[in-house]
């Protein structure tokens, strides 16, 4: 684990050096590209830029969820173009129907949640598996920008209280135990829309 941290905290000093003069579009530029189709470590850019300037931090918070959304656009493309075969080959059939039961249920938050997450996340199998369950392209935009904001939120106000250093232990953290953080995260998101649906109900009677 402290050789995981090490190397992260190395790679995050650099990208932040190079970044840096770019300012608040280096963030977008970095979500765009980790999005579209090269994946990089973007919790390290976040944490720099908000650490180095924590006033900021909505704006970066936004930058980087919009470029995330706007880059997540071509896998999209790639899974409604006919990328049922390329998802076939990384998941089982029994796994892809279960995916097209969660889009065809409640496409939002399969598509939110894993947003939301950090790596080692497959958030590009999703967003293809949104392409190929033909998502709506507006809905699929905002729960990508809604789930990215309250990830890089979470993580900016950690990073304000801990510093930078605290995002190699998340990522670390989240590749020894992603089933029980992903559990975690489920069992919230279930009593919140429980609690919703409850609290409707309740409003129909009155």
């Amino acid at each position: 684990m402290k050789t995981v941290t090490h190397l992260l905290s190395r790679y995050s000093q650099f990208i932040w050096s190079v970044l840096k003069p770019l300012g608040s579009w280096g963030i977008f530029g970095i979500a765009f590209i980790d999005s579209s189709f090269l994946g990089i470590p973007l919790d390290p850019v976040v944490g720099g830029y908000v650490y180095a300037h924590p006033l900021k931090i909505w704006l970066y918070v936004f930058m980087a969820a919009a470029g995330s959304a706007l880059g997540s656009l071509i896998p999209y493309a790639i899974g409604r173009a006919g990328g049922e075969l390329l998802l076939l080959k990384r998941i089982d059939r029994a796994r892809f129907e279960r995916m097209r039961d969660r889009f065809e249920n409640q496409e939002f938050l399969a598509m939110m949640i894993p947003a939301m997450l950090p790596p080692p996340t497959p958030f590009k199998l999703f967003v293809i598996s949104a392409g190929v369950f033909e998502m709506r392209p507006y809905l699929f935009m905002l729960s990508i920008f809604a789930g990215r904001v309250i990830r890089f939120l979470v993580l900016g106000f950690l990073v304000v209280k801990f510093g930078p250093n605290i995002v190699s232990l998340v990522t670390a953290v989240m590749a020894r135990h992603l089933w029980w953080v992903l559990l975690g995260f489920v069992v919230v998101i279930a009593v919140i829309v429980s609690g919703l649906h409850l609290k409707r109900r309740q409003e129909i009677r009155r």
